[in-house]
């Protein structure tokens, strides 16, 4: 356990070291600050049109702020991922470490486990500048914080799993370009894997089953289905499980 909280500590300050973090926090809180800004402002329009015609408005801000609002911070982490996977082992790779990473008596799995929770904190710091935004629905009304809290664990899970795959795929590779990209060819084909849900056949099914997004939609509308946190439970243990034997191969050719 102090063998994976110190790669950890490293690969954390590895981040913060270089612009990586700071200008992954940047984007991340302008593109989440517009969304929040455009979720909110369309349902104030909303609400005061309907004021106005002397119709009812369901003023639920957790169905129509807070579940939107979610559910684009989930789709921006496929582009997120990529950029903080990449250089986990492909950096190692091409500045030959890996060899010197691979012979040393610290275990395989502590050295996977180590890079993926830096990279889950990493992902974790970047999830909370979301949280501000969210904050102030909580100054200025009155949401339910259940779904919210909820909401935030399928955005862990969801992020979890994409993690392990672009760890996996960064074992692949000393090119930490290729490990970007193929990382988010494979978050995206995992997206739009839910595009053929209308479908009946059972292939269909099976691989809309398959897709991150639509495992996220129950935690976005704060409900805890059993079946999706095994889901993405499961893609976690094959992504670190993918690449504890391709670490384990490295390790026999050194």
């Amino acid at each position: 356990m102090n063998n994976i909280l110190i790669i950890c500590r490293k690969e954390l300050k590895s981040y913060f070291a270089s612009p990586i973090a700071y200008g992954l926090m940047a984007v991340f809180a302008v593109i989440a600050g517009y969304f929040f800004y455009v979720i909110t402002a369309v349902f104030v329009q909303r609400s005061v049109e309907s004021q106005m015609m002397g119709r009812g408005f369901p003023m639920d801000v957790n169905e129509w702020v807070i579940r939107g609002f979610l559910s684009n911070i989930s789709v921006i982490g496929l582009f997120i991922v990529p950029m903080i996977t990449m250089r986990l082992f492909a950096e190692e790779k091409r500045s030959g470490t890996i060899e010197l990473l691979a012979t040393s008596p610290v275990k395989d799995v502590e050295i996977i486990l180590g890079k993926w929770l830096a990279a889950l904190l990493m992902y974790s710091c970047i999830l909370l500048i979301s949280a501000l935004n969210v904050a102030l629905l909580f100054a200025y009304g009155k949401p339910d914080w259940k779904p919210v809290l909820v909401g935030y664990l399928g955005l862990l899970l969801q992020g979890g799993c994409l993690l392990a795959i672009g760890t996996f795929v960064s074992t692949t590779t000393k090119n930490q370009i290729i490990a970007g990209t193929a990382t988010f060819a494979v978050c995206l084909l995992l997206w739009v894997f839910d595009w053929i849900s209308y479908e009946t056949a059972g292939w269909a099914r099976v691989m809309s089953y398959m897709s991150v997004v639509a495992h996220f939609e129950p935690f976005a509308k704060g409900v805890l289905d059993t079946k999706d946190v095994v889901y993405y439970l499961s893609v976690i243990f094959l992504g670190l499980f993918l690449t504890a034997r391709s670490l384990e191969s490295l390790r026999w050719r050194s």
